[in-house]
């Protein structure tokens, strides 16, 4: 069986199926979920668990928080970053 991942990377599992345009789009996406990630409560560069759509957690802290469907922390949340502090017991 020939090697067909040299130009198409990820995307090379569909072959000639979808078309070209529809497997660039696809692989871009898929490449940028699974790159290192920053998370944004311990600072550490890794690859984040994506637990459902748009739920992300940390494989070395353990933080669980929201963000994008695809990507831990969306290009709107690198400039407004909002994270609030939980609380261990509430009164």
């Amino acid at each position: 069986m020939a090697r067909r991942t040299k130009k198409v990377g990820i995307a090379g599992r569909f072959g000639p199926r979808y078309g070209s345009t529809l497997r660039k789009r696809w692989k871009e996406v898929m490449e940028r979920r699974y790159q290192e990630h920053l998370c944004p409560f311990c600072g550490i560069t890794s690859r984040k668990k994506r637990i459902s759509v748009g739920i992300w957690k940390c494989p070395k802290c353990g933080a669980v928080w929201a963000g994008g469907a695809y990507v831990p922390r969306t290009d709107v949340s690198k400039h407004f970053p909002k994270i609030v502090p939980r609380k261990e017991s509430f009164p």
